[in-house]
């Protein structure tokens, strides 16, 4: 380790350069609207729902086979 990486304002300097590239980078995200959040999260709760009923009845009919062929 040199001086300066034991150096502890050295440290400080290079979080505050760090918290201030943070800053600036939190200031460029553009946060969806209220419609698209609630569109996003229907549609997404949709798709759920589709595949849940999909599985369910692709588990049903393995279930009527396997009982056919375990008799």
């Amino acid at each position: 380790m040199t001086a300066l990486e034991r150096n502890p304002l050295t440290w400080i300097e290079s979080g505050r350069r760090y918290l201030s590239e943070v800053r600036s980078e939190f200031r460029k995200i553009t946060w969806p609207t209220q419609r698209e959040y609630v569109g996003g999260t229907v549609g997404v709760l949709v798709i759920v729902a589709f595949l849940t009923l999909v599985l369910g009845l692709i588990d049903l009919a393995l279930t009527q086979v396997m009982d056919l062929v375990v008799r």
